[in-house]
């Protein structure tokens, strides 16, 4: 897979996490579209879900307030992966990556990727290749669930791309 663009690394995230104002996708609680979606999913069959680009991953937080045990975080900017650590003392830290969405090898590991805010922050010549990987990343009969832009912000040159 391809791997992130050098420009867009761990330290640019980190950068952008520090800077006040500068991390304006962050709404501080999980988005009601997928919180919503969240409150219908059945918690029994306790479903593998990955949020990559996760950021401060409230949407991780209220799943696992729900009772969700799998869920996968990932991120390439140690920050956020510690914020959420440091709000939910009982969220798995071997369930924190710091890591590459494109550089993960779990072929088929899970039921339900959530897309919040990761693929507009992609560069437009990393899409197809995100695509690429969620397949990989998904069970056969697994869901990407998500909230997506649906205008691209012409001109702009860092996230997010729209």
């Amino acid at each position: 897979m391809q791997p992130v663009s050098p420009i867009f690394d761990a330290a640019y995230w980190q950068a952008r996490y520090a800077a006040p104002g500068r991390a304006g996708w962050d709404a501080g609680r999980p988005t009601p579209p997928l919180q919503a979606y969240f409150d219908q999913l059945d918690g029994q069959s306790q479903p593998r879900i990955l949020i990559p680009g996760a950021g401060r991953a409230y949407e991780a937080e209220y799943l696992h307030r729900l009772g969700f045990r799998h869920v996968v975080v990932a991120d390439l900017a140690p920050e956020p992966l510690a914020a959420l650590a440091a709000r939910v003392p009982s969220f798995p830290r071997p369930h924190l990556w710091q890591a590459d969405f494109f550089a993960l090898g779990e072929v088929a590991a899970f039921d339900l990727l959530i897309e919040q805010t990761f693929f507009c922050a992609l560069a437009p010549a990393l899409r197809p290749a995100y695509a690429q990987q969620c397949a990989h990343l998904l069970k056969p009969g697994g869901k990407l669930v998500g909230l997506l832009f649906d205008t691209p912000f012409t001109g702009a040159t860092e996230p997010p791309f729209g």
